[in-house]
């Protein structure tokens, strides 16, 4: 069982039949997770760069033990939020980024990124790293690698009630990364014109 920052407790029961009267959200970024997995592995083999997906820093408080030869995790805390979902290096430079995905039409919810996220793409631009989003519009399957620095002036106009990074802007100021065989998302391709 694993206990949610809210208090939160996640049912045990397997048995329970799963309905929900609301959407849920749990997993809209797996689909562009598995995609990045894929580039990411594609980039390791062919020698273009070394990226990973950060693990989610769990507590793990009881493990049971059914046989000698498996154990199997059954009450776990997180233990703090995590920063972004993937770093590394690329071509001598460290590279982090976050990866999200919409269902919207027409623009991209500021509410899907965190303070702690904007805090760590931050501290890592003052130090030189490369800090960027991946964004996926699932609807038209496709996504875009927006600077950090753009989300950044977005982020800071939510003072003024801004919710939302619009689709048209996102298509003339981000570079699209369409999805293909291998690499699945060639994200590194956007990273060339920056680095040159």
């Amino acid at each position: 069982m694993f206990h949610y920052p809210n208090g939160k407790k996640a049912s045990t029961d397997s048995r329970a039949p799963i309905r929900s009267e609301r959407p849920t959200y749990a997993n809209r970024g797996m689909n562009l997770e598995t995609l990045l997995n894929e580039t990411n592995e594609y980039y390791r083999i062919h020698g273009k760069a070394v990226i990973h997906k950060k693990p989610t820093p769990l507590q793990i408080v009881k493990v049971d033990y059914p046989k000698r030869s498996a154990a199997k995790v059954t009450e776990a805390y997180f233990k703090q939020a995590s920063t972004t979902d993937y770093n590394g290096v690329y071509r001598g430079k460290y590279i982090d980024f976050e990866a999200k995905e919409t269902n919207n039409k027409t623009s991209f919810p500021l509410g899907n990124f965190h303070d702690h996220q904007i805090t760590h793409m931050r501290d890592c631009m003052k130090h030189g790293g490369i800090c960027f989003v991946i964004i996926r519009f699932s609807r038209y399957n496709t996504q875009y690698v927006l600077s950090a620095d753009q989300l950044l002036d977005w982020w800071a106009q939510r003072e003024t009630g801004r919710k939302s990074i619009p689709l048209s802007f996102i298509e003339q100021h981000a570079i699209e990364v369409p999805t293909r065989a291998m690499p699945a998302v060639d994200y590194l391709a956007a990273l060339e014109a920056w680095l040159d």
